[in-house]
């Protein structure tokens, strides 16, 4: 029987869950359409990860700049162009668009220009024209949050422009302190801007291992950003050509430019769903299932609008289990409708990076588990020439009631491709015997994941 349906699933948002689930769907034989009001892509191709690590490459180059002296190399005063970096990232993000484009054309899906609404259980409306489909998707993304602070709204950038900036500036504060904010301290201080972070905790990156936090913090101050750590902005406003920013311990900082970082929320407004009956948590963000049903059985929903772990391969890979769940019955029957969330590795690209999977030290121990901790704190051997005294620190937690490995954290020269390849052992259930009996690769820092052999007292 015809269906009676436009299409068999519709989804609301072209980013990177979005494409991967209606690209899998159609493969599958599904007839898919794709609503996105912007370019395909999505945060992370345009305003997220992809635009960032580029920025973050660029940034890095002058502390190696700054190291190659150690190794005997004469290197005269660098100049850096800003525009073209820009020009080149937007040149880069250009392409990936038309990828994407690409990809869903190739795999016969519609795609449909305009802010989608959801106007009934299986219709969608975009620009007055009302399409339907038997599943809905909903895979819109987050979007900066600005706290409502006394001018803050009215001088800030958020992250989106903070990408797009034509001229570097001379002075910012990032106000924030989490990974956007880490990751765009460590980018502006690598290009020269007098950076200042405010946050009010006591360590930046709440929920990542304490040894971690505190070891970023001393690496960043000796690259040149100045913290301002327990500290709240009271005020924004101007001040000539300049941004005033009043901060709670009496102190006014004069800057060029003052940038949110201060969270994302799900990127719902407009979409219909309180009007429908989707059922929402208390900052936005969509109430799913663990098959990505919301509470309307034809309308679902994946990635960062979920709010449940906010990473760019975790909506992914959400998409594609949907996908396969829904629409590869025949050429995948034994797909789980459910996905696993242990073990998911996540990596902050700040200067020098972090990277963990599993728990950390305080989870562990808030679950009531006996743990081993081994620790270790050492200058990388391209630090000892270039004269840095900066220390890379490697962490394992290991459950003590069957010496399986639970937690691995990083802070280092290449942390995030180390604990990627590191989390397959987690996932595979490795002990620290395990670990002890692997031979390591030798010069490398990550050798000394495989040769810790006391545990930190305590």
């Amino acid at each position: 029987m015809a269906s009676t349906y436009d299409f068999d699933l519709i989804t609301i948002g072209g980013g990177s869950g979005g494409v991967r689930a209606s690209r899998i769907a159609a493969n599958h034989g599904a007839k898919v359409a794709v609503v996105e009001e912007d370019r395909l892509g999505g945060t992370c191709v345009l305003r997220g990860c992809v635009p960032k690590k580029l920025l973050v490459y660029g940034a890095g180059f002058a502390s190696d700049f700054a190291d190659a002296a150690g190794f005997g190399w004469q290197v005269s005063e660098p100049v850096h162009d800003w525009p073209a970096l820009i020009k080149a990232k937007n040149d880069e993000l250009d392409r990936l668009a038309g990828i994407y484009c690409s990809m869903l054309d190739n795999a016969g899906v519609t795609v449909i220009e305009g802010r989608g609404v959801i106007t009934g259980a299986h219709e969608v409306t975009v620009n007055g024209k009302t399409w339907t489909a038997e599943r809905i998707l909903i895979a819109v993304g987050g979007w900066p949050h600005i706290l409502d602070i006394p001018g803050m709204r009215d001088h800030a950038i958020s992250s989106n422009e903070a990408l797009d900036l034509p001229q570097r500036p001379d002075q910012i504060v990032i106000h924030g302190s989490g990974y956007i904010a880490v990751e765009f301290a460590g980018i502006f201080a690598g290009f020269g801007t007098e950076t200042h972070l405010v946050f009010r905790a006591s360590q930046p990156l709440r929920g990542f291992d304490p040894d971690m936090r505190q070891g970023l913090m001393t690496a960043m101050q000796d690259r040149g950003v100045i913290l301002h750590a327990g500290t709240n902005i009271t005020a924004v406003d101007s001040d000539g050509d300049k941004t005033a920013i009043s901060l709670d311990n009496g102190k006014t900082l004069r800057v060029d430019c003052v940038m949110a970082a201060t969270g994302r929320r799900p990127n719902i407004a407009g979409l219909g769903l309180a009007e429908q009956g989707v059922a929402l948590a208390d900052n936005g963000a969509i109430k799913v299932q663990d098959d990505a049903q919301t509470s309307i059985s034809s309308i679902f929903a994946i990635g960062d609008v979920t709010d449940r772990i906010n990473l760019t391969p975790v909506a992914i890979a959400e998409g594609h289990r949907f996908a396969d769940h829904f629409y590869g019955q025949k050429s995948r029957p034994h797909t789980s409708r459910f996905m696993s969330y242990t073990n998911v590795p996540s990596a902050v690209f700040s200067q020098p990076p972090i990277a963990s999977v599993g728990l950390t030290e305080d989870a562990a121990k808030q679950q009531g588990l006996s743990i081993k901790v081994y620790v270790e704190a050492f200058r990388a051997m391209k630090n000892t020439l270039a004269g840095r005294n900066e220390k890379t620190i490697m962490k394992l937690i290991v459950n003590a009631a069957d010496d399986k490995v639970i937690g691995v954290h990083m802070l280092g020269f290449d942390a995030p491709e180390i604990i990627q390849g590191i989390a397959i052992a987690l996932k595979a259930g490795a002990t620290k015997a395990d670990f002890d009996a692997t031979i390591g690769i030798h010069p490398t820092a990550a050798e000394e994941f495989v040769t810790m052999r006391t545990p930190r007292d305590g």
